[in-house]
């Protein structure tokens, strides 16, 4: 799944507020309560994610959406489909981004005329194809064809060792690289999505290097939630996490943009280094920071690490291959169905929604005075307690409070 993307497509033409790949696009493209002017995230998202179909060649150990071989039943049909596409018009303009994820959207039959249908009504574009047989050149050229700019794929670790057993498919790393530059030779901005567990962590400096060597613009770390098979998986404990965020911090200084997904912690941390307050790192952070200058050399350029974003249910939606609609798609509290209820209504007037954009939350996290700018991780909340609007167990700054 892309965060994401977090990593859109769309015209190259386009300005830059309303390009997600953009360094500047969280920063100037942020809600009225962040004050960028003329976006009020209680009126509407800037991303909205479609899971569009469950079906995946893949077998990833950590899929948020269980996917399988074959769609769900139920799934939305080209028509209801393409009605969705056209409610983002009810958002106003610019509509949100349309982040078409899965699954894996290439098994979609109707995907290149659902890209059509949203370039013709201005919505721009994000794909996050699998990288499976499917994944061709011929496919990229008429994606890109279509005017979508911006695609991401996952890599979890730089060795088949990692990736490989993570994503349930032999040979798949390779397979990966060889998209990532083929992606290139067409002309796509590419982002790596990484999951961090234990598993995987003390791989991100080896990963940050083949972002390098292999020209990709952005790099969006996903804080593992306990949520569909990533259930079975181990996270990291809070102080690991925040020496994962310092480290992501640096690693932003070396010509990327780097974001993260159920980490909104990061922003913290970027806010502490760009007023040159370092806060606490620890033995991982100190073997990690040191694993990337023996790769890269020393930091070369100013951080590109996006401070300012969107969260759970604020400035996201995510809506399912079956239409229901949650705050965000490691959030799984079903608020309504788009074949039931308008999207835009969904958005703007639940009030779990409004009570996420709010901040209004519970224990340390609703003390905390950065949570309007991280807020955390509402998933994970959830994940471990039942409760959206608890605190993040992830956070080690909130267990000071």
């Amino acid at each position: 799944m892309m965060a994401p993307m977090t990593p859109a497509g769309h015209n190259p033409s386009a300005p830059e507020a309303a390009d997600p790949a953009s360094p500047n696009h969280h920063a100037t493209q942020h809600g009225a309560r962040q004050g960028a002017p003329g976006i009020d995230l209680d009126q509407r998202p800037i991303l909205v994610f479609w899971e569009s179909t469950r079906a995946c060649g893949l077998a990833c150990r950590h899929c948020r959406a269980e996917a399988q071989f074959t769609p769900v039943p139920g799934e939305l049909s080209t028509e209801e489909a393409e009605a969705l596409i056209d409610s983002l018009a009810g958002f106003g303009s610019p509509p949100p981004v349309f982040v078409v994820t899965g699954g894996d959207a290439l098994m979609r039959s109707d995907l290149d005329s659902l890209i059509a249908r949203a370039r013709q009504a201005g919505v721009h574009v994000a794909i996050a194809p699998s990288v499976t047989p499917l994944l061709t050149d011929e496919r990229l050229a008429q994606i890109r064809a279509l005017g979508v700019k911006v695609a991401s794929l996952s890599i979890d670790g730089a060795t088949p060792a990692i990736h490989d057993v993570m994503r349930g498919v032999p040979d798949h790393l390779a397979a990966s690289v060889d998209a990532i530059r083929r992606m290139r030779a067409h002309d796509f901005v590419v982002q790596i999505n990484t999951t961090v567990t234990p598993t995987t962590v003390f791989d991100l400096p080896a990963v940050a290097e083949l972002l390098v060597r292999n020209d990709a613009s952005i790099w969006e770390v996903f804080f593992l939630v306990n949520v569909g098979r990533g259930s079975a998986l181990a996270e990291l404990n809070p102080d690991e996490h925040e020496d994962v965020c310092q480290f992501l911090y640096d690693a932003s200084m070396y010509g990327f943009i780097v974001r993260t997904v159920e980490g909104p912690m990061f922003r913290r941390i970027v806010r502490w280094r760009q007023q040159g307050h370092d806060g606490p790192k620890g033995a991982l952070y100190t073997r990690l920071r040191s694993e990337l200058e023996e790769r890269l050399g020393p930091p070369h350029s100013e951080s590109r690490a996006q401070a300012r974003g969107t969260r759970d249910g604020r400035g996201i939606v995510f809506v399912s291959s079956t239409g229901e609609v949650t705050p965000a798609g490691f959030l799984p509290l079903v608020l309504g169905n788009v074949r039931e209820r308008s999207l835009v209504d969904i958005y703007r007037n639940d009030p779990v929604m409004q009570r996420l954009r709010a901040a209004d939350f519970e224990g340390p996290c609703g003390r905390c005075d950065h949570r309007e700018l991280c807020g955390g991780s509402r998933s994970r909340a959830y994940a471990a307690t039942g409760n959206p609007f608890a605190s993040d167990p992830a956070c080690a700054y909130a267990a000071t409070l």
